[in-house]
């Protein structure tokens, strides 16, 4: 039997202190620091400035373990850190036993010998990390670029740190996020004491799968105290094995294949059912049960292919022989500081992510590896994961020491994410080969220019040994069936100027950031389409609502200090601000201005993500910079920090249907798309309805059309000129909608000038609320252009920042947040773009 035990009864104190105070473990010492009042929030106004001095002290953490009889008679008795933040040095009763330095390790420490019956005291100091690498640019000869490493803010000047410390790199600040380098115990500590067997790591290796047989693997690793015969059972669904081992004492590698015959199979959202199996492993010896583990498991075949074409490669993703089209967004962490993100915070991203029709999610390289609640939802959901190593925007060592130390990182990780069938590409770093652009001399961010030949070499040769080189092997090693990449974005693997994504390439994946840093009207996004948009974005401010989380009324202007603080990214306000002036009225006030800026954000993806569907299979995969914010702040993301549903959330559950419209203006003519990710062909009528913005009908026509199977296809080309016949642009509207059987699959409104062209009118909007279907029914006295609901209550509503037109009526649900049972519908608001203008 196997005693575990969770410690999580902590004191913590300044190295100096006398005093001991109560600690949170899993946390940080910033979030202990404000439980007991000793710094403000630090997400309030200009407060990030006033704490930075935490991070240039060493912190202390004490726990008392008390070793009771039956645990101290176990033959082993093992402290295990799933993740200590960062530089830490562990004292088990006053001996010094472990020094750690990666926040992304976890440590094992047998301390039988160093236990005694009764209690015992668990120290952890933990050393400044800012003290600790303050020297290392010096030592080392080379201050590393790192271009969003804040260290004028954090008090090291133009020496960038972040690069040197295994840690999250997010924590130095980023052109979204605040800069707090935190300490602590992120993760939790555990106490287990076993006499006999334990199991270390079990994996069931998929070896060949397809619909017909999986030929699987349970590849285990038993510690075992003694040499001894045991039985190993594996139930595994309906199917159960038994095998019996001979066990050595010590570590001991187990392999049991087996095949599972027509094979439920583990599918993304919108493809099939992401089945899991129920898995039972049991270690048995005579009538005794040593060990039982329980878990799930998914049956799935995952390949990347690059293949040549005549356009150049493809890049995408096949699931069980099936192509994928990607759709999706950046994850970045959820709070600056972890350890405050609960279940119920993951599980509502993840039902905001599936709500959204995505099928999957990038965890970028910049944050953490994320806890296991996220992927076991992703698991859960059928949302597939692109999984970054740990590096971003930022030249590395490479020495052997830091090599090494990213090797156990990679270790640990690997083997503790392989198991989610979500898991689907493996990605060693975050924008790195193209902002160092080894083999174009006039290209990247300008790093390489910085440096001595020699300097250079040292550095592309360091970056290949832990990209091309470490990190390779160990996924190979680890996940030999799942797909590498070794930087996003890249076009390929040549060694040569091919290489790098250096504008919109024909091969390999693609940032896209000409619209918003290189100030490009939104039309571009239809002209910049790669094999894979892994990233791409258009800044908004949150609500009202979450800005006065953090500003006072006497904060309401963009140019103000507390708004400035509040948005990462230069010159980001003045950005969404031209962008406004070129598509948008302008807005009456700031509350105004911060609801039009959500208007414009949405409109922007929209034409970006339609863009790239419309591009299929060309294009094979749409992920948007970003899903999520770490605190409440003007940045990329469609969800605040707050959980608050921006318009571009709405807005992509649109454009991300399965089935979907998309219209494209060129050349004075209307080309209309039917985008399909289903593996049904359909018969449809495209219905298409030109009004006047009163209500009043036009003309209407009805066209039969086949939606064929997992394509994309333009079904309609309409001179528009034809289509208006002298009709004014700025007073109509076109609506597509796209029939099967009798039932409306998507729906488009298509207007011919920029909104801030059209002719909007006062209007009055009525919702009428109904308590039995649970449902509002919203309409209007005259056209009405991006209504917006608001309500106090935690969740979202189905359909927001919508148009409508008189004689329309428009439903509209509330899925309210976490467990909240009540079923009485929330206080709305309700308002329009016309009572936003000037």
């Amino acid at each position: 039997m196997i005693l575990t035990r969770q410690l999580t009864e902590w004191q913590f104190k300044q190295e100096h202190d006398t005093r001991w105070r109560q600690a949170t473990v899993p946390g940080t010492i910033h979030t202990d620091l404000m439980e007991h009042q000793l710094i403000t929030d630090p997400f309030y106004g200009e407060e990030e400035k006033r704490v930075q001095w935490i991070d240039k002290v060493n912190w202390f953490y004490q726990t008392t373990v008390d070793i009771e009889q039956d645990i101290y008679e176990k033959e082993r008795i093992e402290i295990i850190f799933y993740g200590l933040d960062t530089y830490a040095e562990v004292l088990l009763n006053g001996q010094a036993l472990l020094k750690t330095d990666n926040m992304f390790r976890t440590y094992t420490l047998d301390v039988k010998k160093h236990l005694r019956q009764g209690e015992n005291t668990l120290l952890i100091k933990f050393e400044s990390p800012i003290n600790h690498d303050m020297m290392k640019p010096l030592t080392s000869g080379i201050n590393y670029p790192a271009d969003n490493d804040d260290s004028y803010l954090g008090g090291t000047g133009h020496h960038k740190l972040s690069v040197f410390a295994r840690k999250a790199p997010y924590h130095y600040g980023w052109d979204w996020g605040p800069r707090f380098v935190t300490s602590g115990i992120w993760k939790p500590v555990e106490l287990v004491a076993y006499s006999e067997v334990a199991l270390k790591d079990v994996y069931i290796h998929q070896n060949h799968v397809s619909k017909e047989a999986a030929r699987l693997s349970l590849k285990m690793e038993v510690e075992s105290t003694d040499t001894q015969e045991v039985t190993i059972l594996m139930c595994y669904g309906d199917q159960q094995i038994v095998l019996p081992k001979s066990l050595n004492n010590g570590l001991n590698q187990v392999d049991i294949p087996f095949e599972v015959i027509n094979p439920r199979l583990w599918w993304s959202r919108g493809l099939g059912e992401p089945y899991r199996y129920n898995v039972t492993v049991k270690v048995i010896q005579g009538e005794r049960l040593l060990k039982e583990m329980t878990f799930k498991h998914g049956i799935r075949k995952i390949e990347l292919v690059r293949e040549a074409d005549v356009q150049g490669q493809t890049f995408y993703l096949k699931l069980n022989d099936t192509p994928v089209f990607c759709k999706g967004a950046n994850h970045i962490p959820n709070d600056s500081f972890i350890t405050r993100v609960t279940k119920e915070r993951y599980e509502y991203e993840i039902e905001s992510a599936v709500s959204a029709n995505m099928n999957m999610l990038r965890v970028w390289g910049g944050g953490i590896y994320e806890q296991d609640i996220f992927y076991e939802l992703c698991d859960d959901k059928g949302l597939l994961v692109w999984q970054d190593f740990m590096f971003a925007c930022s030249m590395y060592p490479g020495d052997d020491a830091f090599l090494e130390n990213v090797r156990q990182e990679a270790i640990d990780q690997v083997k503790r994410l392989r198991k989610y069938a979500s898991v689907v590409l493996w990605c060693g770093n975050n924008e790195i080969d193209v902002a160092w652009a080894e083999f174009v001399e006039t290209a990247g961010w300008g790093w390489k220019q910085k440096y001595t030949d020699t300097v250079r070499k040292q550095l592309w040769a360091d970056y290949q040994a832990l990209f091309h080189d470490v990190l390779a092997e160990i996924t190979k090693e680890l996940v030999p069936n799942e797909p590498y990449w070794p930087s996003s974005p890249l076009a390929d693997l040549t060694g040569d100027d091919v290489q790098h994504a250096l504008g919109v390439k024909t091969a390999g994946d693609v940032h896209y950031w000409d619209v918003w840093h290189g100030k490009q009207p939104f039309d571009a996004y239809n002209n910049n389409v790669g094999r894979f948009m892994s990233e791409y974005g258009f800044q908004s401010f949150p609500s009202l609502e979450t800005v006065n989380t953090f500003a006072e009324p006497s904060d309401y202007d963009i140019e103000s200090d507390v708004m400035r603080h509040h948005q990462k990214n230069g010159a980001g306000n003045q950005l969404i601000k031209s962008y406004m002036d070129n598509y948008l009225p302008e807005p009456k006030d700031f509350e105004s201005f911060l609801y039009m800026s959500q208007v414009l954000q949405a409109e922007g993806i929209k034409h970006a993500v339609e863009a790239h569907r419309r591009h299929k299979p060309y294009c094979m995969g749409t992920l948007y910079w970003q899903l999520n914010d770490c605190w409440p702040v003007a940045s990329w993301s469609s969800i605040d920090y707050f959980g608050r549903w921006k318009a571009l959330h709405y807005q992509v559950k649109e454009s991300f249907k399965d089935v979907v419209i998309s219209i494209e203006e060129k050349d004075h003519v209307l080309h209309l798309y039917a985008i399909s990710d289903v593996l049904e062909t359909y018969k449809a009528d495209m219905v298409l309805t030109l009004l006047n913005l009163d209500g009043q009908l036009i003309t209407q026509q009805t066209h039969q059309v086949t939606i064929e199977s997992s394509e994309s296809k333009c079904v309609q080309s309409i001179d528009i000129a034809a289509l208006l016949n002298g009709a004014i642009k700025n007073d109509v509207i076109l609506k597509v909608a796209l029939v099967v059987d009798k039932k409306v699959l998507d729906t488009k409104n298509h207007f011919f000038v920029p909104t801030k062209e059209l002719t909007l009118q006062s209007a009055t909007l009525s919702v009428r609320r109904d308590e039995d279907k649970q449902c509002f029914d919203i309409s209007t006295t005259a056209f009405v252009k991006s209504i917006e609901l608001k309500t106090e209550d935690e969740g979202y509503f189905s359909k927001n920042y919508f148009d409508l037109l008189p004689g329309e009526t428009v439903t509209v649900t509330f899925n309210r947040r976490g467990n909240q049972t009540t079923k009485q519908l929330p206080e709305v608001t309700v308002k329009s773009m016309i009572d936003m203008i000037k």
